[in-house]
């Protein structure tokens, strides 16, 4: 893969303003360093944006776990089998 030609895309275009509304919101819950408020991150370090982008996913996996709770009414984990003698 030549260098630069990977990019994340937001598959959803229309969810590009709630994304970064919901970036600025994870930063603000870390405590991170306020410059990004103007919209630039260049002096933010890139562990500090690492962590923005991964509470993000966790939030976004935890919210998707969610809602297939609520869609399929819970989840039984299977048991194991048992042994008959």
């Amino acid at each position: 893969m030549a260098r630069g030609s990977r990019r994340n895309r937001i598959v959803v275009p229309q969810a590009a303003q709630a994304m970064d509304k919901f970036k600025y919101e994870v930063a603000s819950e870390l405590g991170i360093n306020p410059e990004y408020q103007s919209g630039y991150w260049g002096n933010i370090s890139s562990r500090e944006c690492g962590a923005v982008g991964g509470h993000m996913v966790r939030k976004m996996i935890a919210a998707a776990e969610q809602s297939l709770m609520n869609q399929q009414g819970g989840f039984a984990a299977p048991q194991p089998p048992t042994q008959q003698q």
